[in-house]
């Protein structure tokens, strides 16, 4: 795979403003996050444009081609050229047969913005809004208070762009105990988690042992997205929403949300056979109202 940077990006910008405050105006600096077209293209043919901060752009073609469901697996990805310009980067994939047929049926031409994923689909019933099962893993991860609790502790730490900007969302990938292992952040939530699978998928990691934490709600295609790759859990920071809650409830996805360090809430546990545990704090009905 050939990863080829025509232009270098830090992820965000250095703008000039004008700062107001207490009846003052003060002349300042403020970073702002990258956000330029990005265009996957499988086999000479352009299959979607999503809007995404150009970092790790090679992680998010693995990932947003595993998440989608174009190929079964990063071999079926025999070449990636990735090319970033000032204005927007390509990224240009040679796939499997099989992964060209699939993109072709799926008739995807998708203009993908900020904050959506599925912008310019053709068709409700192009959704895959009725997930598989998951395969019932060897050894279930039960979620815990602590497990959660230093996995939210230490996500800021590790939000590099967050820190400089304020305005991107993070791609978590922690373990059992709650220890985040790897990070990505992008202006939009799902291509931070493309992001995320694609590492985790390129360097080989089990995702059955492991569990994602986003900065972010639980929307529906993320949730859509984790259960593609039968990652056991889900936890978000703020709200999910209903249409989540039920594919994550028929795929057999633990999905924590309003996660915080004092608590979180389990929209599936029940479901899952796992209402047993403790009953999660920090979030109480009608939710926290914190969409970040």
């Amino acid at each position: 795979m050939d990863c080829t940077e025509l232009v270098e990006h830090s992820g965000y910008e250095a703008r000039s403003i004008v700062r107001h405050k207490d009846h003052a105006a003060q002349q300042a600096t403020d970073n702002v996050a990258e956000e330029l077209p990005v265009a996957l293209v499988y086999n000479g043919i352009s299959h979607a444009v999503m809007m995404a901060t150009p970092l790790d752009l090679e992680a998010f073609a693995v990932g947003f081609s595993l998440t989608e469901g174009i190929v079964g697996h990063n071999a079926e990805i025999h070449d990636l050229e990735v090319r970033v310009h000032r204005h927007g980067a390509e990224m240009r994939m040679e796939i499997s047969e099989r992964g060209f047929a699939t993109m072709r049926a799926r008739r995807r031409a998708l203009a993908g913005r900020t904050g959506c994923g599925v912008c310019g689909i053709e068709s409700i019933d192009l959704l895959d809004l009725e997930p598989a099962r998951m395969p019932e893993p060897a050894r279930r991860l039960t979620p815990s208070r602590e497990m959660i609790e230093r996995a939210v502790a230490a996500l800021p730490s590790h939000q590099r762009l967050m820190r400089a900007t304020g305005g991107v969302h993070a791609a978590a990938w922690c373990n059992e105990d709650g220890e985040i292992l790897h990070v990505f952040e992008d202006v939009g939530r799902h291509n931070g988690l493309d992001k995320l699978i694609g590492h985790l998928a390129m360097r080989r990691v089990a995702m059955d042992d492991g569990f994602v934490l986003l900065s972010s709600r639980a929307s529906y295609e993320l949730v859509r997205k984790v259960a593609r790759m039968n990652i056991q859990l889900l936890a978000t920071i703020s709200a999910p929403t209903s249409l989540a809650i039920r594919i994550a409830e028929q795929a057999g996805l633990h999905l924590l949300s309003f996660c915080r360090q004092d608590g979180y809430v389990d929209y599936t546990g029940t479901a899952l056979g796992a209402g047993n545990n403790a009953p999660a704090m920090g979030a109480t009905q009608g939710g926290a109202h914190a969409e970040l």
